[in-house]
């Protein structure tokens, strides 16, 4: 099952950067990464989160391997260009991480976690893992209400289907 991507989207297959982008291919989500380098607001989907994480991962294990660092005749298994890498890509691992978090409704504190040796680390696991929660849009940014209009409603994305099919005068209480 998977949610629809945002009908207001005219003409074009990827979401805005402001939403999230739901089965984003492998280029275009680190793409969007970078895009949104230091943004901690607003959400990431799964695969936003997920190929960033291996394609970072991917990139500092090659650069650590290139040519690692030799301390009194051992192997310290990091490089300049590993260290490099890292700093250049602490702040848009922790906002990806956070957008994602926002994702599932949760808080950006929880990542947090990550200081807790192993219990910790596979809690902030499980959780980046979470499916999407509609519930997560409270962290979406809606854009300013032009003139002449009193507030800004929120998107009706994603569409929440009723549990039933309403009847002609709707849904009956008891």
């Amino acid at each position: 099952m998977s949610i629809p991507q945002p009908s207001n989207v005219p003409g074009s297959a990827v979401p805005p950067l402001e939403l999230p982008y739901y089965g984003a291919p492998p280029v275009d989500a680190v793409k969007r990464v970078f895009q949104k380098y230091a943004v901690f607001s607003g959400r990431a989907s799964r695969s936003e989160y997920w190929w960033w994480f291996l394609a970072s991962g991917l990139a500092s294990a090659v650069l650590n391997s290139i040519s690692p660092t030799v301390v009194n005749g051992q192997v310290t298994g990091s490089s300049a260009l590993g260290g490099l890498w890292f700093l250049a890509t602490v702040v848009p691992s922790l906002a990806v991480a956070s957008r994602r978090l926002h994702d599932v409704n949760l808080s950006t504190w929880m990542l947090l976690l990550a200081l807790i040796p192993v219990l910790g680390w596979i809690a902030l696991i499980v959780l980046l893992a979470q499916r999407e929660n509609p519930s997560g849009q409270r962290f979406d940014k809606y854009p300013a209400p032009e003139r002449g209009q009193a507030s800004s409603a929120p998107p009706s994305w994603p569409q929440q289907q009723p549990p039933y099919p309403p009847g002609p005068a709707g849904p009956t209480g008891p």
